[in-house]
């Protein structure tokens, strides 16, 4: 729990610093960061270029730990009272094996939901308003100012009148995604990077139903349809990033082809009517950054980003939002030194990342199941309990390493066939779903 802070401390600072913390970005990890820390009695002031409500390109899943974290933000009813659909339950299918059930509940919470981003951010950014946090919408930033190689503010333009003006903070954090200006500027190192491997395609639709989440997983495409705002179901689709120039000629085309071999998806999206253009784009990269240095922090997709196939953008973003403040407060309130916390900010994040990141780089491969891991997924499926863990698994509400570790999968599919499951796993190039190693948590911070 974030702790308020001593005001005499903040009254002192604030003769220095014009606020706390300013937060460059304000669509989920920056306004929920904002939110938390203006709740804590810190001065933040958070920017962004875009006037909300405004649209961006996102598969819009907030998983399983991302919607307990959205109620314990006191912000989920206002959620589902925006008519986001709840999706408790969930079918996947890999070859000809399916997966279907509900998901476990999780620090009180089984459910998912897809919340249009129009809806989602502007509500974050209203409750950070409301909380006291200072909204500059339609505002850029120029430059980030420095004193003893420290950043201590930055300087912004209105992008109306495009006058300038500086502010001066303790910290920056940049939550500008994944192509950030903070984070370039004060030259994050990068952690790790993988190259883009897929491309993505997203489509809405009217009267395409779904009885809860869909997931599609085959040779050289994968495919989700999600329940969203409006009576919309949203549907992605990947494929491999090397056919994205000819499928960006006629990229609808493209979708109603490939939701033709997911299931009878096809034949309702046919049924069905299209809400706006298909959007299609390559630009999916891997990245993780250094989270923090001298004056500055980062959040979200700025400090680390992958590829959507397995939707954990927003969930990470909320996460990132609840650690960093956590950090924050205890090192401005004289509580920690602020240089520690953040150094266990990303440590913890790394912890909780990398395995998802693993898992994330395997499915990018796109290569489809062997007999061997449909073999293993029709034992899950056939099993209620298993069908649950493994949903909670897929939205980090349980450990990866613990559902994929040798004796539990042994106790699905014997010991012959576990043994031919490595056997092939070895032969494979990529990583794809049945990972057996993911065990490593790169918890350094470099």
């Amino acid at each position: 729990m974030l702790r308020y802070i001593d005001t005499k401390r903040t009254a002192i600072r604030s003769k220095i610093m014009t606020f706390d913390v300013i937060i460059v970005g304000a669509r989920v990890a920056g306004a929920a960061t904002a939110l938390l820390l203006a709740r804590a009695g810190l001065r933040v002031l958070v920017v962004d270029r875009a006037h909300f409500p405004s649209d961006t390109l996102s598969t819009h899943q907030v998983q399983v730990p991302g919607v307990a974290r959205l109620a314990r933000f006191g912000l989920l009813q206002q959620l589902l009272d925006a008519n986001t659909p709840p999706t408790p339950h969930v079918r996947f299918q890999a070859g000809s094996a399916v997966i279907e059930g509900e998901f476990p509940t999780f620090e009180g919470v089984n459910m998912m939901i897809s919340p249009r981003r129009t809806i989602l951010d502007a509500m974050l950014v209203e409750a950070a308003s409301t909380t006291g946090a200072q909204v500059r919408e339609r505002c850029s930033l120029v430059e980030l100012k420095t004193e003893h190689d420290r950043i201590t503010g930055v300087r912004l333009q209105d992008r109306r009148t495009h006058a300038t003006m500086t502010e001066s903070a303790a910290l920056v954090i940049g939550a500008d995604g994944k192509h950030s200006s903070v984070a370039r500027l004060v030259g994050a190192a990068e952690r790790s990077r993988s190259a883009p491997a897929t491309f993505a395609c997203y489509a809405y639709w009217d009267g395409l139903p779904v009885k809860g989440g869909e997931i599609y997983s085959e040779k050289g495409m994968a495919v989700g349809a999600w329940p969203t705002n409006e009576g919309l179901t949203l549907t992605y689709v990947a494929g491999p990033i090397s056919d994205f120039d000819q499928v960006r000629r006629n990229p609808t085309a493209h979708v109603i082809s490939t939701l033709d071999k997911a299931g009878s998806l096809g034949e309702r999206a046919r049924g069905a009517i299209q809400v706006g253009p298909t959007r299609a784009t390559s630009d999916l990269p891997n990245v993780v950054r250094a989270a923090h240095g001298p004056g500055w922090a980062l959040a979200g997709d700025a400090g680390l980003v992958m590829d959507p196939i397995t939707g954990y953008g927003i969930g990470h973003a909320l996460r990132d939002a609840e650690l960093l403040s956590i950090a924050i407060v205890s090192g401005l309130d004289g509580k920690a030194d602020l240089t520690r916390a953040l150094i266990k900010y990303e440590k913890q994040r790394n912890r909780e990342t990398y395995p998802a990141l693993d898992w994330t780089l395997g499915l990018t491969c796109l290569r489809g199941v062997n007999e061997m891991e449909e073999r293993l997924f029709a034992a899950i499926g056939g099993d209620k309990r298993e069908a649950s863990e493994f949903f909670g698994m897929m939205t980090g509400a349980f450990p990866m390493g613990s559902f994929f570790r040798p004796a539990h999968l042994i106790r699905l599919i014997g010991v012959k066939n576990f043994v031919r499951l490595a056997r092939a796993r070895s032969r494979s190039a990529g990583t794809p779903p049945g990972r057996l190693d993911l065990s490593g948590d790169r918890s350094g911070t470099g």
